[in-house]
């Protein structure tokens, strides 16, 4: 049922006609797999040392002292209609917020899930910096943000200060350039012009 649940990203009502179980079975017994699948995942999930190559080196120069990036993200939740009100973001959509922070080898370091989808950034930055298992930000250095956080100590979306030149290369402009004309090309085809 564990990964009959996960492969097909069923609902626990769907396995229930299919295996004929009730769903409190289902949900604790998928519950008690998960747990144990989670104690033995240190003793069979091994992660390689991630090391920036040299050419990849260069370009993350300009990001000296940050250590990762994080932002937050909208996941679609389903429930009860006296909450609907709190989980419904800014777009309309019901969802919670999750906040999401990645080292520079694009491993999750912090995730902090279940706030209503009304819950902007900040107010979920903030409760990630206080509670008990804090996100941790060593002194000098930062993490990258969007523009839906303020700048402030650890945080920064504001690297353009450090960028003093920018040099469009000849291979740029070619290309940017056949890419044009095969666009109107393509569209010129599409709608009939000639």
């Amino acid at each position: 049922m564990f990964l009959h649940i996960l492969a097909h990203n069923l609902k626990y009502r769907v396995v229930h006609f299919s295996y004929c179980r009730s769903m409190e079975t289902i949900s604790r017994q998928f519950k008690n797999v998960l747990r144990a699948t989670m104690k033995v995942s240190k003793e069979y999930l091994k992660f390689h040392e991630y090391n920036l190559e040299s050419s990849v080196e260069n370009k993350w120069r300009w990001f000296k002292n940050s250590i990762g990036a994080l932002d937050g993200i909208h996941i679609p939740v389903t429930i009860s209609a006296e909450d609907r009100p709190r989980y419904r973001n800014r777009k309309g959509d019901i969802s919670t917020n999750v906040l999401g922070v990645s080292g520079p080898d694009l491993r999750f370091i912090y995730v902090l899930p279940g706030w209503e989808g009304s819950a902007g950034d900040s107010r979920v930055l903030r409760d990630a910096l206080h509670r008990q298992n804090c996100l941790h930000i060593p002194n000098g250095k930062y993490f990258l943000v969007d523009a839906g956080y303020t700048n402030g100590p650890g945080f920064t979306n504001n690297i353009g200060d450090e960028v003093t030149t920018i040099q469009a290369t000849e291979e740029w402009t070619r290309f940017r350039d056949t890419l044009a004309m095969n666009m109107f090309a393509t569209y010129r085809i599409r709608r009939n012009f000639d």
